[in-house]
């Protein structure tokens, strides 16, 4: 089988959050399993030139917007998988990956692009895999070459939403200059006044997928369907949840480069190490019998931390620490800062991403905490698990799926949840993380547990390779 990943960003080249991890493991981890898969991304100006082993072609013609445009094409097997990176400075030498006014025009062309890519390497795709709003452009223009174009007319796509909140909205009028003013395509894109690329995947993709069950049932209710629940609904026999897997080759505590210090779900001697470590770089006092409390994330109301901002009085009354890595409203950069003056010898914070510290974090924590409003997916409590940091998580999208509660008398579950989005519930089990924590042989079986977990990326795949097999047939 042959399936053809499209993605806008994708690890190690480029990276802004879950879709840039899944994107780069599910193209390696589909070839384990026997899939002829290859990636296609842009190549941004962010790109490490260390990524990029050669150019494979300097002659990509794309007829666009009335012009024949000429693309550079690298090929890389930095992610462990054939990769083709498409070099358009024009659009892609940006001070920042997204953000730009015209993105849905950057993305529209990566789009058409690609596809002019697809048609000069080799055999048609059985499959090809879009990726959230930016390739929503791809399915429309595939449902119109399977018209008329024996290349493309057993080609067969499936499309993934990764966070239905972003829709890649734009002007309807813009459209025609995209090359997509037949009424076919208006149709498709036509929401609420607007382009939407994400309207237009799910509209005219020949199946879909989300990153988790229970998000897959989230998204076709109003509180969470963002306006477009009537038409998940309307293709619920089309829409398809699978939960994201973790790339154990990056995310392994036995072979981590990042950390000090290597430990497994049979000896976490060295994960004391890895705390310890942790508390220097931070210049917190090394006192290694109280937990730490961790967070990374992106500062927004999705992840729900303004839930933290309420609890992590009583976390720091108890002796605690609280150490967090992330970025985003300048509200909760602010009451981080604020949060470390007050407390100085209990807090440590990093503002902005760094994934070397993010490894780190993850090894030398005790408790993850992650108590979003709403989650396709989540990685970093999967993460957590391998780590065996105890992730504390609200039961949405794929916390629900991944997390199982601790269940004291059967000694079975990996971690502690709550459903409602209340304080009081978050803080809890916040407490009764606490009262396992200094119960150490209880402790050390809810790290067992988690790092016994099977979150791996081949465990995905083969249910991505059911996926394409039913959308071919």
């Amino acid at each position: 089988m042959r399936v053809a990943i499209l993605a806008a960003e994708a690890v190690p080249y480029s990276k802004t959050g879950g879709l840039g991890d899944v994107a780069g493991a599910l193209p390696k981890a589909l070839r384990r399993v026997g899939v002829d898969a290859v990636l296609i991304t842009p190549l941004y100006l962010q790109t490490k030139g260390e990524y990029l082993s050669q150019v494979v072609m300097d002659d990509l013609s794309v007829d666009w917007r009335g012009q024949n445009f000429r693309a550079r094409v690298f090929y890389s097997e930095a992610n462990g998988s054939p990769t083709f990176l498409i070099d358009a400075p024009e659009y892609f030498h940006r001070s920042s990956i997204y953000g730009f006014r015209e993105d849905y025009e950057r993305f529209a062309f990566f789009n058409h692009a690609a596809l002019r890519l697809i048609e000069r390497v080799g055999a048609p795709p059985d499959i090809v895999h879009l990726n959230d709003w930016h390739c929503g452009f791809a399915a429309i223009e595939i449902a119109k070459l399977r018209r008329w174009d024996e290349y493309w007319q057993r080609t067969r796509t499936v499309f993934s939403i990764h966070n239905l909140a972003y829709q890649g909205a734009f002007g309807m009028d813009e459209l025609w200059k995209l090359g997509f003013g037949d009424d076919f395509s208006r149709n498709a894109f036509s929401f609420d006044g607007s382009a939407s690329a994400l309207k237009a995947g799910l509209a005219d993709s020949d199946m879909l997928s989300t990153v988790s069950r229970t998000y897959a049932r989230e998204i076709q209710q109003p509180e969470n369907g963002y306006g477009l629940d009537w038409l998940l609904r309307q293709r619920s026999d089309r829409l398809f949840g699978i939960t994201n897997g973790v790339d154990y080759d990056v995310w392994n505590p036995e072979t981590d480069k990042e950390l000090p210090a290597h430990f497994n779900a049979w000896d976490l001697s060295a994960k004391m190490e890895c705390k310890r470590q942790l508390l220097r770089k931070f210049l917190l006092p090394e006192n290694l019998d109280k937990p730490i409390f961790a967070n990374v994330s992106r500062l927004t109301a999705q992840k729900g931390f303004d839930l933290i901002q309420q609890v992590i009085g009583e976390v720091l009354a108890t002796g605690a620490y609280f150490i967090a890595l992330g970025s985003g409203a300048r509200e909760h950069e602010d009451f981080l800062q604020k949060l470390k003056d007050f407390a100085p010898a209990q807090v440590g914070i990093y503002k902005g991403y760094n994934e070397s510290l993010a490894h780190q974090i993850e090894a030398g924590a005790d408790i993850f905490l992650m108590p979003s409003r709403f989650e396709p997916c989540g990685l970093n409590q999967m993460y957590s698990l391998r780590y065996g940091t105890v992730p504390i998580v609200r039961a949405v999208g794929g916390l629900e799926d991944t997390m199982q509660n601790f269940d004291r008398v059967n000694g079975t579950g990996n971690g502690f949840k709550f459903k409602e989005f209340q304080a009081g519930k978050f803080l809890e089990k916040i407490y009764e993380a606490l009262f396992a924590y200094y119960e150490p042989e209880t402790w050390r079986q809810i790290q067992r547990n988690g790092m016994m977990t099977d979150n791996s990326w081949e465990n995905a795949a083969r249910k991505y390779v059911e996926l394409y097999q039913m959308t071919r047939s």
